[in-house]
């Protein structure tokens, strides 16, 4: 099959590349084959047409080479992806797909019950992977008109990656391939990524850490990621004490996890797992504030001075420590290149000295477009040019510092973003729940851990078991509250708003 001219091409994904890009379990994947794979799929999302025009398709897919081919090979299409975490339940599946407008969900083809009925309903066409490959591979071979080169009035979408905001719905952000490949160049510079690295991926591919950060950075240097749909610690551990990887980057709980491991184990398999990540030329850590104890005894443990870096699902990676130079704990380092970062006060006037908080802003290639199908929501996140990122940080000696967010209804848990006002509006749904506020609660695991403070309905009764078993077919676990707490009522303000300052207040 002719090569796609794609308006984002990754150089390493060429015909005759024999280096190895993806292994799985025991199977390897080169980059000629997986180029391949990538074209089959192609084709046959393709049937017969030169471009799929931005139609979008949603990918519902575990790290694995399924779910790269289906990345990539959308692209190539001339698609645009939507990929959504697999743990998602009916009712979040159902708000993913309407709000993307998603004509097609490509799966490994083991469904959840009640998947196929959603997507006759929606007019969604649920398409297997492993068929597609097959059709694609049976296809006369298709030549895709190329498409056009970007210019700065003509950026192609590539990806819609939905996050929670301050509203009740996630918001669908839109990445061009513009943006993506800002975002990709500027973090292989800044971290010096080299085709002989090796690094395992188990975050969420639904997520900018996973997708961007480990995922494209690695196939765009012709690098080699080892695939795992989920954090497998007995056999990451494993790995990394045979010294197959030369990078690692985990959120705050993996590394939390990772100590609680080494705690367990006897001296010498301690010391080999420690040796392990001794000999990686960089461990990186985001998606959550690290708290400096735990920075502290990773580097006393490995010799590692974890690299702390921050970013958002509208932006990539905007702040980050740097590769060479000092690391400090605590702090999110320094605006990365071609990011311009700004501190604005509450009267949107800049900051320009040290040690006062403000609001991080931000302009630069790697922010994205819009929020799909919500121009309003587009409107106000941005000011004068400045995205208004909703966090604050202090400037201290050159580096930044995060101290908060201006939006309480945002919890940052085990590196999710999680919409409180989501899983308010998911709860309420309960028979026995008349009122309920959700809110974060500091956690030395989590960062922080989803508390549920609730009113209940007069004569009734629940226990915190029989609401998290409910709450399983309703939301994705890691949204589940964590503990509940029944109150006779909530604090309101005049309007009739729940107070959550006062809340948090009243609870401690």
């Amino acid at each position: 099959m002719s090569e796609r001219q794609s308006p984002s091409p990754f150089p390493a994904l060429t015909p005759h590349n024999p280096a190895i890009a993806l292994v799985e379990g025991d199977t390897q994947t080169s980059y000629a084959e997986l180029n391949t794979k990538v074209g089959q799929l192609s084709s046959a999302l393709l049937a017969g047409k030169a471009d799929l025009q931005e139609a979008r398709i949603a990918i519902l897919l575990p790290a694995s080479l399924h779910y790269v081919v289906s990345l990539h090979g959308i692209w190539r299409a001339g698609g645009i992806a939507v990929p959504l975490n697999p743990a998602s339940q009916l009712p979040e599946l159902e708000y993913f797909l309407a709000n993307s407008g998603a004509t097609h969900l490509l799966t490994a083809g083991e469904n959840p019950s009640g998947l196929s009925e959603l997507c006759d309903r929606l007019g969604v066409t649920l398409r297997s992977v492993d068929a597609l490959l097959h059709t694609g591979a049976t296809l006369t071979p298709h030549k895709p008109t190329p498409l056009k080169p970007l210019t700065p009035n003509q950026n192609r979408r590539a990806m819609i990656l939905f996050t929670s905001g301050t509203t009740s719905k996630p918001k669908g952000v839109v990445i061009t391939h513009a943006s993506l490949a800002a975002q990709i160049t500027t973090l292989t510079k800044a971290w010096c990524w080299q085709e002989q690295d090796v690094i395992p991926l188990f975050l969420p591919l639904h997520h900018i850490h996973g997708i961007v950060n480990i995922l494209s950075c690695a196939l765009w240097v012709g690098a080699t990621v080892h695939l795992f749909p989920h954090f497998d610690l007995q056999r990451i551990s494993q790995q990394v004490g045979q010294g197959s990887y030369t990078l690692f980057m985990g959120v705050p709980t993996i590394y939390v996890k990772l100590l609680e491991h080494l705690s367990r184990l006897n001296q010498a398999d301690a010391e080999i797992l420690c040796n392990g990540f001794r000999r990686m030329r960089l461990n990186v850590c985001g998606s959550a504030a690290c708290p400096k104890p735990l920075f502290e005894q990773w580097q006393s443990l490995t010799g590692q001075t974890l690299l702390e870096r921050y970013g958002m699902t509208e932006t990539g990676m905007i702040i980050s420590n740097p590769y060479t130079g000092e690391r400090r704990p605590g702090h999110v380092g320094q605006a990365l290149p071609g990011m311009e970062v700004q501190l604005f006060d509450e009267h949107n006037a800049p900051l320009n000295q040290e040690d006062i908080a403000g609001e991080i802003r931000v302009k630069g290639e790697g922010v994205f477009q819009e929020y799909w199908n919500n121009p309003s929501a587009t409107a106000k996140s941005f000011k004068q040019g400045w995205f208004c990122t909703g966090d604050i940080a202090i400037l201290e000696a050159g580096y930044y510092r995060i101290i908060g967010r201006d939006q309480i209804d945002i919890i940052k848990s085990g590196g999710y973003k999680l919409s409180a006002l989501e899983i308010e509006s998911t709860l309420l749904a309960h028979p026995d729940i008349a009122e309920c506020a959700v809110i974060g609660v500091e956690d030395p695991l989590w960062g922080e851990s989803v508390m549920a403070v609730i009113v209940l309905t007069e004569g009734r009764s629940l226990t915190y078991e029989a609401l998290k078993h409910w709450c399983k077919g309703e939301m994705s676990a890691y949204k589940i509250p964590k503990a509940i707490t029944k109150q006779s009522a909530l604090p309101r303000n005049a309007m009739g708003k729940v107070v959550k300052p006062a809340l948090k207040k009243l609870l401690q």
